[in-house]
């Protein structure tokens, strides 16, 4: 009975170390992470503002994990995201607003981070005028050359969201 008693306790033990264990990894905060992530989203807002499709690109982890969720459509890959980037963002001909409202990053395990925000984007393509109030997420991986994004999820916002 004593035997039994103990092995209860330790095993009670061993589970409450393990659960603080990943509460505190999960809960980790990684402040100059968040830092590099939000310079990247600068640096994708001024590479769109400047016409510099190719840094765009470059902000990307195309490859065969890529994801991209765009308006409820079905998921796509790299060649369909690169599509859409070089002919649609690459034409924008003047940036009016280009706001991440309520941004959120957010890094775990010091490699892997997601940025959630309510975009409001105002731009033109030639005489077309554009504004977008959208949710997005973009989730980024740490690699050898920086933050890069490996999925994308945009989807319209209900205009009834406080800003």
């Amino acid at each position: 009975m004593k035997n039994t008693r103990s092995i209860v306790i330790i095993l009670l033990l061993t589970a409450v170390f393990a659960k603080g264990q990943g509460d505190s990894a999960l809960n980790q905060e990684y402040p100059d992470a968040k830092k590099e992530v939000k310079k990247v989203l600068d640096e994708i807002e001024k590479s769109i503002r400047k016409n510099k499709i190719d840094k765009l690109i470059s902000f990307h982890a195309y490859g065969p994990k890529f994801t991209e969720f765009e308006l409820g459509g079905k998921r796509q890959g790299s060649k369909e995201n690169e599509e859409f980037e070089r002919n649609f963002l690459g034409a924008i001909t003047e940036v009016e607003k280009w706001d991440w409202n309520n941004l959120s990053i957010n890094v775990y395990g010091g490699d892997v981070a997601n940025a959630t925000f309510h975009s409001n984007f105002k731009f033109k393509i030639g005489e077309e005028a554009y504004h977008f109030k959208m949710q997005g997420t973009l989730l980024f991986i740490k690699t050898d050359k920086g933050w890069k994004i490996t999925h994308e999820h945009m989807a319209p916002l209900n205009e009834e969201v406080k800003e």
